[in-house]
């Protein structure tokens, strides 16, 4: 639905209300869906495995962890149910999705809008909803991963906790914070256009300081400090909670967290929207 854009500027008071905010997706849900839709086609467009890609990387990066850090390094969870391979490599997998839709949408993010200038000069279309449309291909994978990994946890007996159930409650802080900093990004991708490439680096960094392939109790306490400063952190240890364990998310932490970084997704929006009225001009 197109909408026209009033010639009176929005405050940022006004960009920051989340209730203004769910309207505005509301009334673009239809554009959302088919541009999500493209998103995911447009990738498998042409290739004969189709959307089964969406597996094969993330398989692949899971198979070279599992090799590298439990077969060689002998690496183990304290929390995992035995000492096996199998275990280990659910646990890494849980971590890997949770971490892989937030680099996908960060990531994607810096060139969402440079690579679409023809919309950019179309003033009654809503630019906002691009970084969104990434996040839901984003999402979509992670799902179908996440259905891989409770498939083979019911195959080797590991049964289905009802914690799975709370999903869509410890998602928010990755839906909010990956949402938040893909505006950020998109925004300052078109005014510095080595935004990218920063974005990939510090993004490499983050996977790292993130507790996916090791525990975070293994980690020196000095350290773990520093560990629990990267806010994906704990966005992975309650996937793991949730998912395999069978364990309620670390309460009251996730709440604050979610706020945190609702909080990050409206500034995020507040700068997206006070800076695009000079994309045309650079574009």
């Amino acid at each position: 639905m197109a909408v026209l854009v009033s010639a009176r500027a929005e405050s940022v008071v006004t960009y920051l209300n989340p209730m203004i905010l769910a309207r505005k997706l509301w009334r673009h849900r239809d554009l959302i869906v088919q541009l999500t839709r493209r998103e995911i086609e447009g990738r498998y467009r042409g290739a004969y495995l189709g959307i089964l890609w969406s597996l094969a990387h993330p398989l692949l990066m899971l198979t070279v962890y599992t090799l590298v850090f439990g077969v060689i390094f002998q690496s183990r969870w304290p929390q995992a149910r035995t000492d096996s391979l199998a275990d280990f490599a659910l646990i890494l997998f849980a971590g890997l999705s949770a971490y892989s839709c937030f680099s996908e949408t960060v990531g994607r993010a810096a060139g969402s809008i440079v690579s679409v200038p023809n919309y950019v000069k179309k003033v009654i279309f809503p630019l906002e909803v691009l970084p969104i449309s990434i996040l839901g291909a984003a999402l979509f994978h992670m799902l179908i991963s996440i259905g891989v990994l409770l498939v083979v946890h019911l195959a080797i007996g590991g049964g289905m906790p009802w914690t799975v159930i709370l999903l869509p409650l410890v998602s928010l802080p990755l839906i909010f914070l990956s949402l938040g900093l893909a505006w950020f990004v998109a925004s300052l991708g078109v005014y510095i256009r080595d935004v990218g490439q920063a974005v990939g680096i510090v993004l490499q960094v983050m996977f790292f300081l993130t507790p996916i392939f090791y525990s975070i109790q293994i980690i020196p306490e000095p350290f773990r400090t520093l560990v629990l400063f990267n806010p994906m952190a704990p966005v992975t240890e309650n996937f793991r909670r949730v998912l395999l364990w069978g364990q309620l998310p670390s309460f009251p932490g996730t709440l604050w967290w979610i706020l945190g970084t609702g909080v990050v997704m409206m500034l995020g929006h507040a700068w997206f929207m006070k800076t695009r009225k000079g994309f045309a001009d650079v574009l």
